[in-house]
């Protein structure tokens, strides 16, 4: 039983398990019916269904990231990206005589991840080959790819009235939104690569030592295109999501800040920014969490002006639960109970 106790506690899970049902409770006190699910026009409703379909774009972005840091990297200009996709998508279809037809939306979507996969390239090629620092690379297409995004758009809001686009961000498939397949797919696909072929573990060996890796002959170079242009490819799906929910392209406010909300779920679910060791499925327990608090804020009624000053206490707080310091002290406080009731039992 002790052993079990001290495997649940050491896991990385606990913590953000722990805070995730408490940001449930929360909601469940001041709103009883938050984990009610209706169904209308056949289509499921409810509190559950939204934090699933709202937090699809950020999850889908941070699964992307997750492989990104596990080989000791970062990617800020994802958020970018994301505009850029929403924007494309945006003016090929404002450029159509036919928005609605499903074909022009399909060449929009293609083309988009198309822009998407070469921007993960341009990342790929400054940090595996010219060699500059993943947070200076990605920050030159942070700061430039916004401009892109508004040159796209002219600088202004594009609007479209195109219902098979705005499907892939409102829409349903047998009453679960179609997001929420996306993001599902997209986990689904990491997992089964990393996690049924080597690359997982190639994965963390680069991000544990770049250099022991390369000697062993592991192709660290083709492996950091790999990941920075899977990171492009999720930030243009999330930026489509986003962008057909709204079915309008906002160069400006697309996808604003969700860089920082990706990688606070992969570092909540437990995966180091040092690189190596990495988890998916903390990095959707994360995600959840992440979205969940933006619901709480919400339905607790936290004004905006301190909505942030909120999500950082809890975020704080998680992270210093999963901290190295707190481990050892929750280890040695359960060691010093063991010898005390060891002591106990002798006495008797």
């Amino acid at each position: 039983m002790n052993a079990l106790l001290a495997r649940t506690f050491a896991s990385r899970l606990f913590w953000p398990l722990v805070m995730l049902a408490v940001l449930f409770l929360i909601n469940v006190i001041a709103f009883p019916g938050f984990f009610a699910i209706s169904l209308r026009d056949g289509n499921l409703y409810g509190s559950l269904i939204d934090i699933l379909r709202n937090g699809a774009p950020t999850l889908i972005v941070a699964i992307g990231m997750t492989l990104v840091i596990a080989t000791r990297g970062i990617d800020l200009s994802v958020g970018a990206v994301a505009a850029i996709a929403g924007a494309v998508a945006c003016s090929i279809l404002l450029g159509s005589a036919e928005p609605g037809n499903p074909g022009v939306v399909a060449i929009a979507i293609a083309t988009a991840m198309g822009i998407a996969f070469v921007l993960g390239l341009w990342n790929g090629l400054l940090v595996s080959v010219i060699g500059i620092q993943p947070i200076i690379a990605t920050l030159i297409l942070m700061t430039a790819g916004r401009g892109a995004a508004m040159l796209i758009t002219e600088g202004q809001i594009l609007t479209v009235n195109s219902p098979p686009f705005k499907a892939l961000g409102a829409g349903f498939l047998f009453g679960v939104p179609i997001a929420v397949y996306i993001a599902a797919f997209v986990v689904l696909l990491a997992g089964v690569l990393t996690r049924r072929t080597a690359l997982g573990m190639l994965i963390e060996a680069v991000g544990i030592n770049p250099e022991a890796s390369r000697q062993a002959g592991v192709r660290a170079r083709a492996l950091l295109f790999l990941v920075y242009t899977f990171a492009a490819l999720c930030a243009a799906a999330a930026g489509l999501i986003l962008t057909a929910n709204t079915m309008a392209a906002d160069a400006n406010n697309a996808a604003l800040f969700i860089e920082l909300d990706a990688i606070l779920a992969v570092v909540i679910g437990g995966t180091s920014l040092a690189g190596g060791r990495y988890s998916l499925t903390g990095t959707v327990v994360g995600a959840l969490v992440i979205q969940t608090l933006v619901t709480t804020v919400y339905t607790v009624g936290i004004p905006p002006i301190v909505t942030m000053v909120f999500k950082a206490a809890v975020v704080t707080l998680v992270c210093l639960l999963q901290s190295p310091t707190t481990s050892d002290a929750l280890r040695s406080f359960r060691r010093r109970l063991a010898l005390r009731a060891g002591k106990d039992a002798v006495a008797v």
